[in-house]
């Protein structure tokens, strides 16, 4: 029986992806324990620290298959020590001989805080991927629809004419934007960690600068240069940047439930086959995805929130930030990569209607136009309030917007006729975004870090 809604059979998949969970599986945490316990075993080798005798067996023998799991688990409850439990399973597998030279200087902290790196690395990649895919899809979506008038709103109320292409392109823009953060935050976050109890080295002795870059080398990480044992701002800059992340899908969700609805109906979500949208109501074309994507980055936001609050510790070594990563960092990586998944979904199969677009626009939507005219004979503020009132008794008696200002003597007939839908510069702005994101895209490859 589970009791977390990403282990559960039947909803499991609204939370997360099988890649994702795959990374914090529990055999796959204690696998990556020992690899980097095989890595400090390696490099200290290298470096004198103990006999590479000793390195060759604990190379060859910790694997998770070869360890009696509830050993591992029964030795961690006993010892209340986080890794103890996994050293003494190791140590039934290795020679005795060998025993001695497991985990030599090294504390709890600098194989679990190594793990996180290899973990960011491997999520940051799941993340760099759906994200690459996530802008091509929006920048097709942009130029496709680059002159695909549709009102804008502003204030949850019709405004002036935009272009949906111009929508997009916003979305493709912010998600630039994530790719480059994502770009720039590799080198901090992928560092390892080796200090011993206090991050001094002193259990290495002098060899211990050389040993640590050796060590963070055998596992393609970067040297941190000096530990970071309760500098917690790695950690809470990459969930941070997940926050954001999912922040923007929930826009686009969010604008995708709006504009879903019936009485504006110029989006639809794709629906699978045999997806019920409401069991009492079958009339209904429920938002599944886009609502779901405002949920996720909800859950997003406040566990982020405890790994920020986490860079507040205390000395040189403190329990409570780290454990807490220990929750909070998992949730942030599978509910992102849900999201990221959930929102691939929903970009691929959008439905756009265009016809619904234009039949929205009619009305007084092109009143910013009229305000561009009037202002050059009155003054803009003066215009603006002729224009607030003839405006408000048009919209009363349901006459149109040339009507209204044509029977007020506002503007004569032939100026009355220009007032088309203007969306201003754009298809301009679209050309920019797509240009600019084209050439990066060029630049950065399809791969991360």
């Amino acid at each position: 029986m589970t009791a977390r809604i990403t282990d559960s059979v039947m909803y499991r998949h609204l939370w997360t992806t099988p890649e994702a969970r795959a990374v914090f599986d529990e055999e796959a945490r204690l696998q990556g324990w020992l690899d980097v316990l095989v890595a400090l075993a390696t490099a200290q080798a290298a470096e004198g620290v103990i006999p590479e005798t000793a390195a060759d067996p604990i190379r060859e023998l910790a694997r998770v298959e070869l360890l009696d799991l509830d050993v591992v688990a029964h030795e961690t409850r006993v010892t209340g020590h986080s890794t103890l439990g996994l050293i003494r399973a190791l140590h039934r597998v290795l020679p005795d001989d060998v025993h001695p030279y497991v985990y030599v200087g090294a504390t709890v902290q600098d194989v679990t805080d190594t793990w996180t790196s290899l973990v960011l690395r491997r999520i940051g990649g799941q993340v760099w991927s759906r994200l690459r895919r996530i802008e091509e899809l929006l920048l097709e979506l942009a130029s496709t629809h680059r002159d695909t008038l549709v009102v804008g709103r502003t204030h949850g109320q019709a405004g002036a004419p935009v272009t949906f292409g111009w929508k997009a392109a916003s979305w493709a823009d912010e998600i630039g934007r994530h790719l480059e953060r994502m770009a720039e935050g590799a080198p901090r976050w992928l560092v390892g960690q080796l200090g011993g109890g206090v991050g001094s080295l002193a259990a290495m002795g002098a060899a211990g600068p050389s040993l640590r870059r050796r060590f963070c080398a055998e596992l393609s990480l970067r040297d941190p240069g000096i530990s970071w044992l309760t500098s917690r701002d790695r950690i809470a800059e990459f969930g941070s940047t997940l926050a954001m992340v999912t922040g923007t899908l929930a826009r686009v969700g969010t604008e995708v439930y709006e504009l879903q609805r019936p009485e504006i109906a110029e989006l639809r979500e794709p629906v699978r086959p045999g997806v019920v949208g409401s069991i009492t109501m079958p009339h209904k074309r429920n938002p599944e995805r886009s609502e779901h994507l405002d949920t996720l980055a909800r859950l997003v936001r406040a566990n982020a929130s405890v790994l920020v609050e986490g860079m507040v510790s205390a000395h040189e070594r403190d329990g409570r930030a780290w454990k807490a990563e220990w929750v909070a960092l998992p949730e942030v990586c599978m509910l992102t990569c849900a999201a990221l998944r959930t929102a691939e979904e929903l970009l691929e199969g959008l439905e756009v209607d265009t016809v619904a677009m234009g039949r929205n626009l009619d009305g007084y939507t092109a009143s910013e136009r009229a305000l561009t005219i009037l202002s050059e004979r009155l003054g803009r503020h003066v215009a603006r309030e002729r224009l607030h009132a003839v405006l408000a008794e048009g919209q009363a008696a349901g006459t149109s917007l040339a009507d209204a200002l044509r029977h007020s003597g506002l503007l004569t007939p032939e100026e009355a006729s220009t007032l088309a839908p203007d969306p201003g510069s754009c298809a301009a702005m679209v050309d920019t975004v797509v240009a600019s994101a084209r050439a990066r895209r060029e630049r950065e490859g399809p791969t991360w870090p």
